[in-house]
């Protein structure tokens, strides 16, 4: 908690559910929506890079322990319960998870507290696929889905965690609009297969930036084979890493799309 101590915190209430946002920065909006275990101190630095570059992060509290270390104990503990969340139905294949509707109304609402042309959101990992099911939203104008990994199992490698009625509306939203989607994954990430990349470029064509990076045996940066958060655990904030790249991608559009 003490290490979370620069970000304000309100509560956001919607359909009878309040969790709590912390809030950094000042500029256009993006949302970011945690990985596992929850707001980790490397979820909350990547926050902090944002605000740092004129921007008001809204970092929502979904679940597990804020502050805590990522670990394979706050691992296990925040997984096992999300696995048989109704909020998240994270093997559910064409479904609409209920909490999708309470992360729709923080993106408007942070439109509405930050104006412009739009807000950002970014999903990692539990949260990843959320992202583009945010597009719906009018004022969400950049989904960045980085390691999408729901839903889980074998028999949804392909399914992008959203009903068919959404899909079709943001495959309208995007091209229509000069938008696009942005995901980012590494090569050898089972939590994440090539399909579900495959399935977005069928789905979104040339509205769809998929950036994949090599973290095969022998690969140039020394990826390890469990290789999985982008902007977060494996990122280097440095000119020509990967990860780097995949940031300074994200931001290109941040910047085109929002201000």
């Amino acid at each position: 908690m003490d290490a979370l101590e620069d970000f304000a915190v309100e509560p956001f209430a919607h359909e009878g559910r309040s969790r709590d946002v912390l809030w950094k920065g000042e500029g256009p909006g993006v949302l970011v929506m945690t990985e596992v275990p929850g707001i980790t101190p490397e979820v909350a630095d990547f926050a902090r890079r944002l605000a740092d570059r004129g921007y008001t992060v809204a970092l929502p509290d979904l679940f597990g322990r804020r502050g805590v270390p990522l670990s394979p104990v706050s691992m296990l503990r925040t997984l096992v319960p999300l696995c048989v969340s109704r909020e998240w139905l994270a093997f559910a294949r064409q479904k609409r998870a209920p909490v999708t509707n309470w992360l729709r109304a923080l993106a408007t609402a942070l439109h509405g507290r930050c104006g412009g042309r739009g807000v950002g959101v970014v999903g990692m990992c539990f949260t990843g696929g959320f992202a583009l099911a945010l597009a719906v939203e009018p004022a969400v104008r950049v989904p960045v889905m980085s390691q999408p990994s729901l839903p889980l199992g074998p028999f949804g490698a392909s399914d992008l965690h959203m009903t068919p009625e959404d899909l079709e509306a943001v495959k309208g939203r995007l091209p229509n609009e000069g938008l696009c989607a942005i995901g980012l994954r590494f090569t050898g990430d089972i939590a994440v297969p090539r399909a579900r990349f495959a399935r977005l470029e069928e789905e979104l064509g040339e509205a769809f930036i998929g950036v994949e990076i090599d973290s095969g045996p022998d690969n140039p940066h020394g990826f390890g084979r469990m290789a999985h958060s982008v902007l977060t655990a494996e990122f280097r904030d440095e000119p020509g890493h990967p990860t780097r790249d995949a940031y300074d991608l994200m931001l290109e559009h941040f910047e085109r799309q929002l201000r």
